[in-house]
């Protein structure tokens, strides 16, 4: 009798510890995942803690994410992908675009303030603006490339306009237009050329 309750004793125990077990199991799963999770998190921009700076190589409202959708419409250009890149090139006038604006908000903000932070935001003002217009000349072209003059026209006339017809990508805009016939008169005219540029020296 004796070793009969001895025996199931030991069952009993053996249960209860297999029992045990399996109820830890589960537990000791998790913990053993969770240091292996090495993903990037997503990151929350509310969170005050957030120091990530903007200009990394992925973010989108950048210089360097307007370049990089520049770069993407080069590539779709050689592979004569006209459709994409001028969808990257419409992607990288609104990328620059935005940038100049917010810089020239903050340049406003600044002015009489702090004159060092005035000058640098508008720097790049001027930096994304002129990005933006030379962006808006390769699209154009493309356009002109799709037998779309009808679309390539507004962007010349909008470069002229924040370029000025005197410096060179006005220059080259209002050429595209000649060559369009959408203007008739040529610009530089030949004999002005030699006598415009001798009082700048």
């Amino acid at each position: 009798m004796n070793t009969a309750a001895t025996v199931t004793l030991m069952h009993r125990t053996v249960l209860s510890v297999i029992a045990v077990i399996s109820l830890l199991s589960p537990v000791n799963a998790q913990v053993s995942q969770s240091p292996s999770t090495t993903s990037p998190q997503p990151i929350d921009p509310n969170d005050p803690n957030n120091l990530r700076p903007i200009t990394q190589s992925n973010s989108l409202l950048s210089i360097e994410g307007g370049d990089r959708l520049v770069k993407d419409a080069e590539q779709a250009v050689s592979a004569q992908n006209y459709p994409l890149a001028a969808k990257k090139l419409q992607e990288a006038r609104q990328v620059y675009n935005q940038l100049s604006n917010f810089y020239q908000e903050l340049n406003a903000s600044f002015s009489g303030i702090d004159n060092r932070v005035s000058d640098s935001q508008r720097q790049k003002a001027l930096l994304t603006a002129q990005k933006r217009d030379e962006a808006t000349f390769q699209l154009a072209l493309v356009h002109r490339a799709q037998n779309q003059p009808e679309l390539a026209v507004p962007l010349l006339v909008q470069i002229i306009k924040s370029q000025n017809p005197t410096r060179d990508l006005g220059k080259k805009a209002y050429k595209q237009l000649f060559e369009l016939g959408f203007v008739d008169s040529p610009y530089p005219r030949e004999g002005a050329n030699s006598s415009s540029s001798s009082p700048k020296k």
